[in-house]
């Protein structure tokens, strides 16, 4: 019996079957989030699937971008500041990337506040993911080869 189902009756308009009804149109819960990022210099984000569709913004290589949705050689997908817009899949690329969204983030020599301070990175900064190893922290480098561990609440992409 799985969490949508009991001895119970359930009418269409309760509370458990309006939830069980949302769990499954939305998947299974703890699905993973994927990120990937923008693969070319100059990226146009649409507002639909298609060529012809309003032409929403320019976006940047490197941008981590976390895919919503994947239709048609397309894909739906929103940014740190939570903006949703469509790019052709073939714009974009597997590999990770993170931004900063906090005024000044610090980047550590290992993922603990008291190691030694590598650098400082400001707000909207993208550095590359290497890693997620250590709960709460994000291992980084920066476009400079700098490398590091960042606080996860930091960076958005991981």
């Amino acid at each position: 019996m799985n969490r949508c189902q009991s001895k119970e009756k359930r009418t269409p308009g309760s509370k458990v079957f309006v939830a069980c009804l949302l769990f499954s149109l939305t998947g299974y819960a703890g699905a993973a989030i994927e990120f990937n990022s923008i693969a070319e210099n100059m990226v146009i984000m649409y507002d639909a699937p298609s060529l012809r569709a309003e032409k929403l913004y320019v976006a940047g290589r490197f941008l981590p971008v976390e895919i919503v949705v994947e239709v048609d050689g397309w894909a739906k997908v929103r940014d740190s500041s939570g903006s949703l817009a469509w790019v052709e899949k073939k714009a974009l690329s597997t590999q990770r990337f993170v931004v900063v969204t906090v005024p000044l983030a610090s980047i550590h020599k290992a993922a603990d506040t008291t190691s030694e301070l590598v650098f400082q990175a400001e707000q909207n900064i993208v550095m590359e993911w290497l890693d997620a190893d250590t709960t709460g922290w994000v291992k980084v480098r920066h476009s400079d080869g700098q490398i590091g561990y960042v606080k996860a609440n930091q960076v958005w992409g991981s």
